[in-house]
């Protein structure tokens, strides 16, 4: 948000009739005649070119800088700048970006014979930017951190927590030695490291991607001031100190070797942020070539999509990718914690409303099921809440309060980011709906970048303000089932502040079919697996879907190597450059 949680699309619901229209052969933004969407498969404006200020802004904030503490799609992204991983994706434009490449790492790890064991060799002679060499024990010591550090950094996914073979520990009451007892991986050398896991994990290198891989020696570590100023490991560094809600410039790390990096061919000479500024600014500054990239990757907002749609001129820079994430809108169990009540929201909430709330056709598919469709068990047909023409069942919806001793409907209250356009059409719209039968919401706007943190992923907060409902938006982690859903439906992902099932959901049936993908090693009978937890988690209705998005994004002219990357869920930011005079 792959990952994770996802900011929102912001784009028309007449951009499918308008855009369809445009075309042509040229390949270049700018171009008379040039082919709209272009970068959703090919790279566009390809260059070498070095040199330059890559520009970035954005209205919200990152959850956190510090590698190990984010789970934001765009800080995903961002990150690989100053942090490298063990393993990383391709850089390459549709479906081969979904293939795994080494980072760090000399090659892929090796498993033992039933993948509870997994060994795997970094590079000699990387370095930091202080110079100091990059060595195992920081690895191990940066996954201890961001998961066993008792609840410190709290923003990060905790897959490591899940699946290490590992007693609980907290690595900042450890005192002169932090990875006393944090014995699950081992690192007989400096260059190797071995991962022993609870029990067999055929998936298991998609999670040597994560950030939480990046390493960071512990004499630097200063924990939930880290990231203030990360110890980079890529070609970037820190210029001066990251200032929340104000920006964050990057300069270049000469310690970086380039011929260690298969991924990052570094071409700026800096990268600057801005954060805090409105949408309507970045769109505008975007359009008129004062800003490069926004950086939380949505797309532009409504007023710049008008503008867009007619502008003939401007189809060559426009792309529509299908962005790889679900929209939806989490039905919070503590609250709403009779079935029948969440299942009268399912019938009814006009699902044609939050289609066109999202941007119609060109906002993405309408969503009546769980799993994104082009994974392995997924079945993007399932609907268990049909109705005629999507626009809701209320006779149905009316039968369900009555079971759930509520006739005559029911308040609540439905958490939204505050700089979200979508995300408050979506809860306008449902709020609509749900007020036919009696159904009252009351729409919360919170900030942003703490949004899972403090507000709707904050099981006190949510308990003590009574929050029934919030949007949300989630994409892959790795492209399968389990990378994608895992983190939102299991039980055991539960959390007390920094919580991503934020339905809470943790049916046993579901929780045992999770635990069942985890030893099997046939990928056909784990997507049967995934298939039943769709069916399953639907059935318990704790996720109304909206839509399986696209977003409308615009390339400046001067943009170079620009293409969606389906990992990170926007531009491949280590891809792109600048050609400006």
């Amino acid at each position: 948000m792959r990952k994770r949680t996802l900011g929102f699309v912001a784009v028309g619901a007449t951009a499918s009739l308008l855009l369809s229209a445009c075309g042509g052969a040229a390949t270049e933004g700018g171009d008379s005649g040039a082919e709209f969407d272009l970068g959703s498969t090919e790279v566009v404006n390809p260059s070498e070119e070095q040199g330059g200020t890559l520009r970035y802004a954005m209205e919200a904030d990152f959850d956190s800088t510090d590698p190990g503490d984010t789970y934001y799609a765009f800080s995903w992204n961002f990150s690989r700048y100053f942090a490298r991983t063990l393993l990383n994706f391709d850089t390459e434009p549709g479906e081969a970006g979904n293939e795994l490449t080494t980072d760090l790492a000399v090659d892929f790890p090796e498993p033992n014979d039933d993948f509870t064991e997994w060994t795997i060799q970094i590079q000699d002679g990387l370095k930091y930017e202080d110079g100091t060499e990059i060595v195992a024990e920081h690895i191990k010591y940066a996954i201890a951190r961001s998961n066993f550090g008792g609840g410190t950094l709290s923003h990060g996914p905790d897959f490591f927590n899940q699946f290490l073979d590992q007693d609980d520990i907290n690595v900042y009451e450890n005192g002169d030695d932090p990875l006393a007892g944090f014995d699950s991986i081992e690192t007989p050398d400096e260059h190797t490291l071995v991962f022993h896991l609870k029990d067999s994990f055929s998936e298991f290198p998609y999670i040597l991607t994560q950030l939480q891989t990046a390493p960071v020696p512990p004499e630097a570590d200063r924990g939930e001031l880290y990231s203030e100023n990360v110890l980079s490991s890529g070609p970037y560094k820190f210029d001066g100190s990251y200032e929340p809600g104000v920006g964050l410039d990057l300069e270049r790390n000469e310690e970086w070797d380039p011929d260690s990096d298969p991924i990052r061919p570094a071409l700026p000479d800096r990268v600057e942020v801005e954060l805090g500024v409105s949408k309507d600014e970045v769109d505008e500054r975007l359009t008129n070539g004062e800003l490069d990239v926004d950086l939380e990757s949505n797309g532009v907002g409504t007023s710049m999509y008008g503008r867009l749609v007619d502008d003939e001129s401007a189809q060559a820079n426009l792309d529509n990718p299908y962005a790889g994430s679900l929209r939806y809108v989490n039905l919070h169990t503590p609250v709403i914690d009779d079935l029948a009540c969440r299942q009268a929201i399912m019938y009814a909430a006009d699902r044609d409303s939050l289609h066109r709330a999202w941007g119609g056709e060109m906002g993405g598919d309408l969503a009546t099921s769980l799993l994104l469709p082009d994974l392995a068990g997924a079945d993007p047909d399932l609907d268990l809440y049909p109705s005629e023409d999507n626009t809701g069942d209320l006779d149905a919806a009316e039968g369900k309060l009555e079971e759930c001793g509520e006739e005559d409907g029911f308040s609540t209250t439905i958490a939204v980011r505050d700089t979200s356009e979508r995300d408050i059409d979506t809860a306008e719209s449902l709020q609509e709906s749900l007020g036919r039968v009696g159904i009252e919401i009351e729409i919360e706007q919170y900030p942003a970048a703490q949004f899972f943190g403090q507000y709707a992923g904050s099981q006190d907060f949510v308990r003590e303000n009574e929050i029934g409902m919030s949007v949300s938006g989630w994409g892959a982690d790795w492209p399968t089932g389990y990378g994608f859903a895992n983190a939102i439906t299991h039980g055991e992902n539960i959390q007390e502040t920094g919580n991503y099932n934020t339905a809470e959901l943790d049916d046993p049936e579901v929780n045992e079919l999770w635990d069942r993908t985890l030893t099997t090693e046939d990928p056909d009978e784990r997507a049967d697996i995934y298939g039943q937890i769709e069916q399953l988690v639907m059935e318990n209705a704790v996720i109304l879907p909206a839509v399986f998005d696209r977003s409308l994004y615009y390339r400046p002219d001067d943009l170079t190597n620009a293409y969606f990357h389906p990992a990170f869920m926007g531009y491949d930011f280590m891809a792109l450059g600048v050609d400006r005079d």
